[in-house]
């Protein structure tokens, strides 16, 4: 299961990030589903400070990969 994954990258995450969990069957999700091509779940984004995507990942996160990412947009 990817829950308790995610849950400890979320808190891995907490003080560097936002994390937002949409769920994919809400009006927003839906709308992000189409709009960045979402086919797994779950998928991480990470945007810079401009909203591009400069980091997408489906199925079970690569933490470091991900806070990789993270820190390069915080240019760490």
């Amino acid at each position: 299961m990817a829950k308790p994954v995610v849950d400890r990258l979320e808190g891995e995450l907490e003080g560097r990030a936002e994390v937002l969990r949409i769920p994919l069957t809400s009006a927003v999700g839906m709308a992000l589903v189409s709009r960045y091509g979402i086919r797994g779940v779950p998928t991480m984004l990470v945007f810079d400070g401009a909203g591009h995507v400069v980091y997408q990942q489906a199925g079970l996160p690569d933490r470091e990969a991900i806070g990789a990412a993270v820190d390069a947009v915080l240019g760490r």
